[in-house]
């Protein structure tokens, strides 16, 4: 099978959305004070409908590009683990060895650092890994600022390089996959291609693998990009990972990890 490529996209005008808002606040002041509310309250609500569906849809691509799905007919899904590393990483490992699978884990940089054994032998053993922020702020990464929001991305992305000399990283998944208007500017400046999915069994909470298995199998479908997780509370993602895995062979499915044009 030939390698997957895909096109590196960083956003290339990462303000371009902070200044349409605000033209349209003004727009909206202006239609108020023109049409009166029956004309400027449906402008408004609409205004900020698109704002907070770019900000919760984590396929949107209002405020950057993103990457929900590979460019291919094969029968090859990219197999995507966030949270790591944790206890649960060699065990992950040893299952996608046993497969012959490839993966990308999207890593948290400060749970790197505390691990960093763990990272270097997800490199060693030919996996690719990705940005997954400096501290996983799952309850307001949505609302983070300009800084916070800069501090996230660019701090992990110094602190994993440090981690691990001579690999590139050039994938960045959001937290809890959502964005805003101030995501773009650091995936510009370093470079990174934010990853969404396209199947996804939501085992980060949901306990029982044959029920998350079952739900990646409907979205399931050549150049699928499909969402794992690592170090879940309810401690069965290596259970569930080893399901998805037998699962995915015998639907004649592989493992890839894309390669950037």
């Amino acid at each position: 099978m030939n390698a997957i490529l895909v096109a590196h996209r960083p956003p290339r005008r990462p303000g371009v959305w902070l200044w349409l808002f605000l033209g349209s606040q003004l727009l909206m002041v202006a239609l108020w004070a023109r049409y009166g509310w029956t004309v400027g309250l449906p402008a408004l609500l609409l205004s900020h409908g698109a704002m907070v569906w770019g900000t919760l849809w984590p396929r949107s691509r209002l405020f950057s590009p993103v990457l929900s799905r590979l460019p291919t007919r094969e029968r090859a899904i990219w197999l995507t683990i966030d949270d790591g590393p944790s206890d649960d990483t060699l065990a992950l490992l040893d299952l996608l060895d046993a497969h012959q699978a490839k993966a990308t884990f999207f890593v948290v940089a400060q749970r790197a650092e505390q691990r960093a054994d763990l990272l270097r032998e997800i490199v060693r053993r030919g996996h690719d890994l990705g940005n997954h922020s400096a501290s996983h702020p799952s309850a307001r990464f949505w609302m983070l600022g300009p800084a916070a929001m800069a501090a996230e991305i660019g701090g992990a992305q110094a602190r994993l390089q440090a981690l691990v000399p001579g690999l590139r990283l050039r994938w960045f998944r959001a937290v809890v996959g959502m964005a805003n208007p101030f995501t773009a500017q650091p995936l510009s400046t370093h470079g990174l291609i934010r990853v969404a999915w396209s199947a996804r069994g939501f085992d980060a909470v949901a306990a029982d693998p044959a029920t998350v298995v079952a739900r990646i199998e409907k979205d399931l479908a050549p150049g699928a990009i499909v969402l794992m997780h690592e170090g879940a509370r309810h401690g069965r993602n290596v259970e569930t990972m080893a399901v998805l895995l037998r699962r995915l062979r015998e639907l004649d499915y592989r493992c890839v990890v894309p390669s950037v044009e």
